[in-house]
């Protein structure tokens, strides 16, 4: 399954709106990282999709990275529905997972 091409679009949208659902284990994740929401809204908004996860339930969701000027992801889904953005987690991503790009993801 491809990545919806409008889905970007509407994940920006969503978060400009603010129409953004924002989950219990982002939330408890963000205050353990040190990352703010103002931190995952720009990150969203300032990043691209680099990975698609169409299987994800109940929602489709996508990985969503910022590489400066503090590299940050978000994992995020669309409901289209009620048009709101739900963020699901955000992280500073390591060289463990990460190449050097902090985008392209190791094979472990």
């Amino acid at each position: 399954m491809t990545l919806p091409t409008t889905m970007f679009t509407d994940i920006c949208n969503a978060v400009n709106a603010g129409r953004i659902l924002w989950k219990k284990h982002a939330f408890e994740r963000m205050m353990e990282r040190g990352i703010s929401r103002t931190q995952v809204k720009q990150a969203i908004l300032q990043g691209s999709i680099i990975e698609y996860y169409p299987d994800d339930c109940p929602i489709p969701s996508v990985l969503l990275a910022t590489p400066e000027p503090e590299p940050l992801h978000a994992v995020v889904a669309y409901v289209a529905v009620s048009q709101l953005c739900h963020v699901i987690t955000a992280y500073r991503p390591n060289l463990i997972h990460f190449e050097a790009d902090l985008i392209t993801r190791r094979l472990l």
